[in-house]
């Protein structure tokens, strides 16, 4: 499988795919206009290891409902990724059984490494 969840308002995640310059056999997914099912969350935490690794503690909401300071779960963190998009880090890059998660130079880097192998 070759998939991106990505949200196309977001400059950061076009920047990115234009960066790695995927072929035309990559499914892009908008996950603010095609949202997450609990199917797709579970494989990417398959991929990922945990669901914690998928989510973002930069989004807005996180600090706006003070999870900083709540003991989250692995539940949690699927909950609420699953009920708003903002809390996916983006982009997610799956190649086969690989996965990239965030924005980083560093993931960027290594998705880009991986997908010129």
């Amino acid at each position: 499988m070759k998939k991106v969840y990505y949200l196309k308002t977001c400059n950061t995640c076009l920047r990115i795919l234009k960066e790695l310059n995927l072929s035309s056999d990559f499914i892009l997914q908008d996950i603010k206009s095609d949202e997450i099912t609990v199917k797709q969350v579970d494989e990417m935490k398959e991929l990922a290891g945990s669901y914690e690794s998928l989510f973002s503690k930069r989004a807005k909401l996180y600090k706006e409902m003070d999870l900083k300071n709540q003991n989250l779960t692995e539940r949690d963190y699927k909950q609420y990724i699953l009920e708003h998009y903002t809390f996916l880090s983006r982009p997610v890059i799956i190649v086969n059984d690989k996965i990239f998660v965030g924005n980083s130079k560093k993931t960027v880097e290594a998705a880009k490494a991986y997908l010129n192998s």
